[in-house]
């Protein structure tokens, strides 16, 4: 492998990305930026986690060092599906171009136009963008994109999920023809791959590993859960998720829980905090601040499970996440990749646990047929017994003499003989004292209970 020193960037360059800790290119960096830097256009397709941010952001910089910006013409564009990828590629510039006097715009969401609408007359070498406000700047006459000469398109597959493929086409035609175009994807599907077509002019194609492939470094598993009563399958579920996350002990450190909706997440989220896991919930309904400090807080280490929907399945920089559990089984297959790959990062080992009811099933099929190999079962009440034993085995080595049961959605509970007389004593109800039917106070205490 080459070193970055090899890859004709410039000095300033070379030493930011020395003071970043880097000296040796990832594989799709080390195929990318020399095809950049001559110009081409480049299709990159790679998993997520394979550094291609740096890909595009380096060559972008060392394009850039020459030349000067003019106001409301951007010299480069960057769109990215999210905010917080959007984000994350802004922090990249900022890293590797320390040395330069380059200026830079984010065009989010969840920002106020008018701050956005000063950087942007002030003239900008880099714009990172989601397509939609992009779109709006451009609409209220803010916006110029005919000085861009270097566009990137960043997360292509994603756009394609989240609809925003009309808007990539329309923001490609009103760039010059003569721009050069870094096109990045994890999939290739048949619009990602019309879109090339039309608007890449014979690109250097870069392709690490095969589509849509999970590292290896992750060790995945499925829990096929059956509930033991429909009315309360959904309580139930949540309670496995405790049940799996007690299983891993100290090795989660911490995690990400991914819910395909947003109200599952929220609900998720505070049924983990009700039962004393430190979490909270991050989806595209919450407003920017929110999930800025959100992510802030579980990247310190201040959050230990960060609850999400989808929006948060990419354009996550956080090096070290140990564990990902799949509370859902993600609708599209391809997000299974994004998902888990949010752990074992940098050649890190990850574990990857994934829930799976019978509505789940076809899902469950199409994300082993895209990863073309089997992911080891095991069924909920297996996962119940090793919970319960592992419970059974702190409580004797703390010397505590207890009796312990499940109850759908209630933690593992311990009752002392004394107390548990006690606890019924103090349940009769007022004025019937020792006469208390047993039928009475049994529902009275079944309605305490609920």
């Amino acid at each position: 492998m080459e070193l970055f020193s090899d890859l004709k960037l410039s000095p300033k360059i070379l030493k930011a990305v020395k003071d970043a800790g880097y000296e040796k290119p990832t594989p799709i960096q080390e195929k990318a930026i020399p095809a950049a830097l001559d110009g081409k256009d480049v299709l990159g397709i790679a998993q997520t986690g394979t550094g291609k941010t740096a890909s595009f952001t380096l060559p972008m910089i060392n394009l850039l060092s020459r030349g000067r910006a003019r106001a409301r013409m951007p010299r480069s564009l960057v769109l990215c599906p999210t905010r917080e990828l959007a984000a994350q590629v802004a922090e990249n510039f900022d890293t590797y171009a320390k040395n330069l006097k380059l200026s830079k715009a984010l065009l989010i969401g969840g920002v106020s136009f008018k701050e956005q609408d000063i950087l942007i007359d002030k003239g900008v070498d880099v714009l990172i963008a989601t397509p939609g406000r992009l779109i709006d700047h451009f609409e209220r006459g803010k916006l110029l994109l005919t000085g861009v000469q270097v566009m990137v398109v960043d997360e292509a597959d994603r756009m394609l999920d989240m609809g925003f493929i009309p808007d990539i086409e329309r923001i490609f035609k009103l760039t010059p023809f003569t721009r050069q175009t870094l096109f990045f994807s994890a999939t290739m599907a048949p619009e990602i791959e019309r879109i090339t077509n039309t608007f890449l002019s014979a690109p250097v194609r870069v392709e690490i590993a095969r589509q849509a492939t999970a590292s290896e470094s992750i060790k995945q598993s499925v829990v096929m859960f059956k509930p033991k009563r429909k009315d309360k399958e959904a309580s139930e579920k949540r309670q496995l998720l405790r049940h799996l996350i007690d299983l891993e002990g100290t090795n989660c450190t911490n995690a990400i829980v991914f819910c395909n909706r947003k109200t599952d997440v929220d609900i998720c989220s505070k049924s983990l905090n009700k039962y004393g896991y430190q979490a909270a919930p991050i989806h595209g309904d919450l407003d920017q601040t929110k999930r800025t400090e959100t992510l802030e807080s579980f990247r310190e280490g201040d959050l230990r499970i960060l609850v999400a929907s989808d929006v948060a399945a990419r354009g996550l920089d956080i090096p070290s996440v140990s564990h990902v559990f799949n509370f859902d089984v993600p609708i599209q297959a391809e997000d299974y990749v994004h998902r888990i790959g949010r752990t074992g990062r940098a050649g890190r080992e990850g574990t990857a646990i994934m829930i799976c009811n019978n509505r789940d099933q076809k899902n469950f099929l199409n994300v082993e047929a895209l990863l073309q190999k089997e992911i080891p079962r095991t069924n909920s009440s297996d996962e119940y017994s090793s919970a319960k034993q592992i419970k059974n085995d702190n409580l004797k080595s703390k010397s505590v003499s207890t009796e312990e049961y499940l109850t759908p959605d209630k933690e593992i509970k311990t009752k002392n003989t004394k107390k548990h007389q006690k606890s019924e004593n103090n349940n009769r109800i007022i004025g019937l004292g020792e006469h208390t039917p047993g039928f009475l106070s049994q529902s009275f205490n079944d309605r305490l209970a609920s």
